[in-house]
């Protein structure tokens, strides 16, 4: 017989005290009254300061989850959410959270992650770079088509009876690849996004154009990526999951003659069982294959598979902090350096410090990513960088080092889960001088930086925001090796 699960309890008048390292809010409770110590209740779209009552979703040994039933009492540290898709879609958690609050705590958790994890002697870290634009600053969006629209729960238990479309374009909600929630307005992006989107849902319901169904891998309509650049360029890339010539013509020269300022407009045909096009073909319906970003006279070709931070303005800041603590201003060497860049992508740090580097060796291990940098690389003429692509660990080997020179500086931005041990031993046995380490995951940079505390010491931390309304923050370190 199957065991009964257990009600768990509606909490009362429970204060939210602190946020917690992935963006929850929480609170500290005793479970029950005869218990002396408390265990931590994590609470999403909480403020600090609250007073709600909370039904507890999933109890642990340690630990409890739930959500909010009834704010008893709101924290005056809270302001209206901009997006009435706020609470649902999971795009912006913070939003309730004014932006001087949400990097004092984006702040702090860089701070608990360093001190917590790493257990490394520090220098004070310095006050978070918040972005100016904290509205309308992702270059990049992407939005999913699905033949059937993911309703709330208190949608469902209201009983009426629904007149909209029954498909949506939107976003998945968070840990369901199978539901998507339809989007009427996004304010990551600009206002461009928001036409482009509701154009196509729109003459998708007019000509009858099937949007994708997941379960069957079937229909016409699949994705959307939207990508515009400071310069002013704009790229629009449908993905179809239908071989159809026919709509695809009609799709596609519907969207060209509703936005003729295209730079760039994109489709793809994917029939395989995920979204990802990495390894599709890209056709080009109008325009170039490419949107170009600018930086300090840099240009940056983007095609509809590279990587490019999705903030470019804060971007602009994030690099300037990595090259300052580099070493690579203009004069702030008595030497030209030789700079190895680890995880390079498609080079964008590599060209923005090349002009003061002897020379700068990338190692990426996406190929089309490398051959990016080098397109890069040519296009605005610069001639000592060299790129390569491989896996991190098997590629930077002494052998590697022997052939190409011993770094002076080495700047690392791994992605979030942070370098391999061996990646770490072979930095350690290159000794480069200085290391700046760019993460946009503070806990394994932690953990990464114990393992380089017994030959290289931290002299500068400083943390930039590059995603307002999110938990998520970069966080720059510098080390110099130990004498």
């Amino acid at each position: 017989m199957a065991r009964k699960k257990k009600e768990l309890p509606l909490l009362q008048g429970v204060e939210i005290t602190g946020i917690a390292a992935e963006g929850k809010a929480l609170a500290r409770i005793q479970w029950r009254p005869e218990d002396e110590s408390r265990i931590v209740l994590f609470v999403p779209y909480a403020s600090v300061g609250d007073v709600a009552d909370i039904q507890v979703d999933r109890k642990k040994h340690s630990f409890a989850e739930g959500h909010i039933v009834r704010l008893v009492k709101p924290s005056s540290a809270r302001v209206e959410p901009r997006c009435g898709h706020f609470g649902l879609c999971g795009g912006c958690k913070w939003q309730h959270l004014p932006y001087d609050e949400q990097l004092r705590w984006k702040q702090q958790q860089v701070v608990d992650a360093l001190q917590r994890i790493a257990k490394v002697e520090l220098p004070e870290v310095s006050p978070i770079i918040g972005s100016r634009q904290i509205w309308e600053y992702r270059n990049k969006m992407e939005y999913t088509f699905a033949n059937k629209k993911w309703r709330s729960w208190d949608d469902i238990k209201s009983g009426r009876e629904f007149t909209d479309r029954p498909d949506a374009l939107g976003f998945h909600i968070p840990g369901a690849f199978d539901k998507v929630l339809h989007i009427d307005e996004c304010h990551l992006q600009e206002a461009f996004g928001n036409e482009v989107r509701n154009f196509i849902y729109d003459e998708a319901g007019r000509h009858g154009w099937d949007f994708y169904d997941i379960r069957n891998n079937s229909g016409l309509l699949r994705t959307l990526m939207i990508r515009t650049a400071s310069t002013g360029e704009r790229m629009v890339c449908v993905s179809f999951g239908a071989d159809r010539p026919d709509d695809i013509k009609d799709v596609m020269s519907a969207i060209s003659e509703r936005f003729p300022e295209l730079t760039s407009l994109l489709y793809v045909v994917n029939l395989k069982l995920n979204d990802t096009i990495a390894d599709q073909e890209v056709h080009v319906w109008r325009g170039r294959d490419y949107i170009e970003e600018e930086m300090e006279g840099l240009k940056f070709r983007i095609n509809a598979k590279s990587f490019y931070q999705t903030n470019s303005r804060q971007a602009y800041e994030l690099y300037k902090v990595a090259r300052h603590l580099a070493g690579l201003e203009e004069g702030s060497a008595d030497k030209a350096p030789l700079v190895y860049d680890l995880y390079t992508g498609t080079g964008t740090i590599a060209n923005f410090v090349a002009k003061n580097a002897s020379k700068v060796i990338g190692i990426e291990y996406v190929e089309a990513a490398v051959a990016d940098a080098r397109v890069n690389s040519a296009a605005n003429g610069i001639s000592n960088t060299d790129f390569f692509a491989g896996d991190m660990k098997d590629i930077l080997t002494s052998e590697f080092i022997d052939r190409h020179g011993r770094p002076d500086v080495m700047i690392i931005d791994p992605p979030r889960a942070g370098m391999h041990e061996d990646v770490v031993k072979t930095i350690l046995g290159a000794a480069p001088e200085v290391i700046v380490y760019v993460s946009c995951n503070p806990a394994t940079q932690a953990r990464d930086l114990a393992l380089l505390d017994g030959q290289y010491r931290v002299t500068d931390v400083q943390p930039v925001d590059m995603f307002p309304h999110t938990h998520h923050v970069e966080n720059v370190v510098r080390l110099i090796k130990r004498k």
